[in-house]
Order: C-alpha cells, then structure tokens, then sequence
C-alpha cells in the first residue's frame, strides 16, 4: 500500500495540491510543502486517536456512513467551483476531533516552518481533512476493514512503513501528546521548527528523512 506521501506525488495528489492551491490562493509548490508535512501529523493524530476502542468505533462510524472515498472520484468537481462550505465544515469537525486543544499550535507551528500565514494553513487543513479521510476511508474499503485492528493496520500502512515507522510514530505522538505537563506544548513550535538549529532537525525535517525526501 502507498504510503501518505507517495499518494501526493501521484497524478491524484497533484490535482489535490492543485486544487487545495486554488482554494486557498497559495503557490502549489508551497501548498504542496504544508502538505507534505501536514498529512503525516493528521494521520498520526488518526492513528492516535483510533488506539482506544472508543476512537476506533468513532473512526469506523466515520469511515462507513460519509467518508468512504467518494470524495476522491470527482475532484474536478469539488475544486471547479471552490470547495463547497459543507466541505470546509466538516474538515473543520474533523481537525477539531483529532488535534483537539493542540490544533492552534500545530497550525502555528506549520505556518512558521511553511512560510504560508496561518490563516492559509488552517483553511488548506480544512480542505485536506476531509480528503484524507476519504483515503483512509477508500483504503478501508477495498481491505474490508472491519475492526479497530484492521484499521490500525491501514492507518499505519498510510504512515508507512519500514525501519523507521516505529521512530516516526513516537515523533508524531511526542508532537500531539495531550497527556504530558505541559512542556510539550511549549515546544511544539521548537519541535516543527527545529528551534535554532538547521531546519533539518525539525519535525518537517525529520518527517522529509523518515519518508525518503
């Protein structure tokens, strides 16, 4: 199964990326930068966030009634006249779900590391939460997932895998930890931004070594 990345380097991906740069009015090369570092965070709070039986019903509940892939089948049409605002609204449900209290630093933290203002940040993870739940939701179908460790089993095929999953997964769930004292919220810009090291060391750096970039 193609990882998340692979999939934005696909024909789909670049009519995604197209797409989403014409919504938001921003460059498709720095639309697809957000992208690139943006997706793996999202799937990783999916993934986090489907490691209690309660999210996993949730995300399975989600996945069987409304994003079942369909969106991905006419994305001309959803980008040809501007995203519609139901779209919008769902994708803001669905950031609200799965970043809960950490989705104004995460969003701050891409805009920096981005350059891209996070008023164009949170609008393209409007739009993007929802296609990637129609991923999921199409990966999840052709499978035939049905239990919460089937679905684990794509969410982590979508992160990819390899020798450096298991050091990716604990990156991305360092970043969201919604247990912690504290501390990890005051670093999740350092985390993303590498602080004042080389970029790099940052989150978008380590993301890009760990996907091959």
């Amino acid at each position: 199964m193609s990882g998340i990345l692979d999939l934005l380097n696909s024909p789909m991906g670049k009519q995604l990326i197209s797409g989403v740069a014409g919504q938001t009015g921003q460059s498709e090369s720095g639309t697809a930068g957000l992208l690139s570092m943006a997706m793996p965070v999202l799937m990783g709070a999916m993934k986090r966030n489907a490691s209690t039986p309660e999210g996993a019903q949730g995300l399975m509940s989600a996945l069987s009634s409304k994003h079942d892939g369909s969106i991905l089948e006419n994305l001309g049409g959803l980008f040809g006249g501007g995203v519609d605002q139901s779209v919008m609204d769902d994708g803001a449900g669905i950031l609200g779900h799965i970043l809960g209290d950490k989705q104004p630093q995460v969003q701050n933290a891409l805009s920096q590391k981005s350059g891209i203002d996070a008023g164009s940040v949170a609008s393209i993870l409007k739009v993007a939460a929802p296609l990637l739940m129609g991923v999921l939701g199409q990966q999840a179908k052709q499978q035939n997932v049905s239990d919460a460790n089937g679905l684990g089993n794509v969410l982590g095929g979508l992160l990819g895998g390899g020798s450096n999953a298991g050091q990716q997964q604990s990156l991305i769930e360092s970043f969201l930890d919604s247990d912690g004292d504290g501390s990890i919220l005051d670093d999740v810009a350092g985390m993303v931004l590498g602080g004042n090291n080389s970029s790099s060391s940052g989150l978008g750096g380590l993301l890009g070594g760990l996907f091959g970039k």
